[in-house]
């Protein structure tokens, strides 16, 4: 069983950063691709920045040159650094890991930037 365990959210005004963290608890390993997804009210849950198996990070096309996805494996810990947030950046942020063959949620983060 994997928990995840998010932490980082909260206001902030247009332009401004945020850094999330997710930390995760349970049986995973280095290569597992974890990650990142928001979802804003009315909206379908939309993948943000994840690192895919073998390291490889994807990134929204709305995010790129903005957020950076980052990870520490001796702590099982995901984060996102975001900056120049924008109002279309709020939403509640989840962290995702896929453990085969279980895919698991973090509870959600609410981001709210303000314009």
């Amino acid at each position: 069983q994997v928990q995840l365990v998010e932490s980082g959210g909260g206001l902030v005004q247009a332009g401004g950063s945020l850094r999330l963290s997710c930390a995760a608890s349970g049986s995973i390993s280095s290569i597992d691709p974890m990650g990142w997804y928001r979802q804003a009210p009315g909206k379908q849950r939309e993948l943000v920045a994840r690192f895919m198996t073998g390291g490889i990070t994807n990134y929204a096309d709305s995010v790129k040159g903005r957020f950076t996805i980052s990870r520490d494996n001796a702590k099982n810990t995901v984060y996102l650094q975001m900056s120049a947030l924008k109002p279309e950046d709020t939403a509640v942020y989840f962290c995702n890991v896929f453990r085969w063959p279980n895919n698991y949620w973090g509870q959600g983060t609410q981001v709210t930037v303000s314009s």
